[in-house]
């Protein structure tokens, strides 16, 4: 059974796929970057749950587990067929996600993404930015979502180990676990425009 080519201008979801589906091309088959770009994964509800590899949309497509929202100009090519460079897809079957954000690894990344790459102190966002333990862990002060923010060196050198109250210095808004769509955010190093219209504010 020949394959029938997606083509880069309009990829449908239920185009004719082989029943063998070819190995995915490497980053000598494609044009423009391979296939270790990042494409968004939307559930079934248009929710943004994930970033994947450009690799990883492609089998998910072609497995039919997943559709192509929106795509690149340019294709993946194999031996066999092409198949527009996905950039959104969404997963046909709904899949549950816990919501529980504590669970998630606290990275200096996602709390700067959180408190919009801005210092809790002073809201400078000039200069190096680094964590700070609203409670001191010299103080029982956790490691968790409601204890870190984002911090000026500055402010971080002023603050010390002391308390907010001892320091007057108190965050600008209450830390707490980001929303799901902030491990979007940081998966990638520049969200796409195409990416946009899908992503909360």
């Amino acid at each position: 059974m020949t394959a029938t080519a997606l083509q880069p201008v309009e990829p449908a979801p239920g185009d004719e796929t082989p029943g063998h589906h070819p190995a995915l091309p490497d980053g000598r088959h494609t044009q423009r970057g391979g296939t270790n770009g990042r494409v968004l994964v939307l559930n079934a509800s248009y929710e943004p749950i994930n970033v994947c590899t450009v690799r990883r949309a492609a089998v998910l497509v072609l497995k039919e587990r997943a559709e192509v929202l929106e795509h690149a100009t340019w294709s993946l090519h194999a031996e066999s067929f092409t198949m527009a460079r996905p950039v959104v897809i969404r997963l046909i079957t709904y899949v549950r996600i816990p919501r529980d954000a504590h669970s998630r690894k606290i990275t200096r990344r996602a709390v700067f993404a959180r408190d919009g790459w801005s210092c809790q102190y002073c809201g400078s966002k000039h200069g190096s930015l680094t964590v700070d333990h609203v409670i001191p862990r010299s103080k029982g002060g956790g490691s968790t979502w409601e204890n870190i923010v984002t911090c000026c060196a500055p402010c971080n050198r002023r603050k010390g180990d002391r308390l907010p109250k001892q320091a007057d210095m108190h965050p600008r808004q209450a830390p707490k676990p980001p929303p799901a769509t902030i491990f979007v955010h940081v998966a990638t190093q520049r969200v796409p425009d195409q990416w946009q219209q899908y992503l909360p504010a």
